[in-house]
């Protein structure tokens, strides 16, 4: 008994590293980041997407944040802004580099959802989604 049971942890202690490293390799080139067209590249220190080597123009690329705010103002208008609040508190979640702008974001929509349901009932999504700036927008834009 002592000895099948050895046995077994010495093949776990063998193959087990092997399968982590494996699975770990197979995790990092899954990733969101990892360059899935190789006809564009990314360049980190200006934020400008290069097209083909053909000497395209190089475009500057928007920013997260920005990109986030006019999705969730488009999602406002056609739903409702509770429906806003909870997909920007999920893309915080998701990347948190997005917290810092998250007030700005929830303000802004706090300010379209007064121009669209007027303050009184845009008031009623309010929701502790980055500290309240949501109905600090609605406030303000009253």
């Amino acid at each position: 008994m002592t000895h099948s049971v050895r046995r077994i942890g010495r093949t776990l202690a063998l193959v087990l590293p092997v399968v982590l490293v494996l699975s770990g390799t197979l995790a990092v080139t899954a990733v969101p980041w990892a360059a899935s067209n190789s006809d564009s590249q990314l360049l980190a220190a200006s934020a400008r997407t290069v097209s083909d080597a053909k000497g395209a123009k190089e475009v500057k690329a928007r920013a997260p944040q920005d990109i986030l705010r006019d999705r969730l103002l488009v999602e406002l208008r056609e739903k409702d802004p509770g429906v806003a609040l909870t997909e920007l508190q999920r893309a915080v979640e998701g990347r948190p580099s997005l917290a810092r702008h998250c007030m700005s974001i929830a303000k802004a929509l706090g300010k379209a959802a007064v121009e669209q349901y007027g303050p009184t009932r845009a008031h009623r999504f309010s929701r502790p989604v980055c500290d309240t700036s949501f109905a600090s927008g609605v406030a303000q834009f009253s």
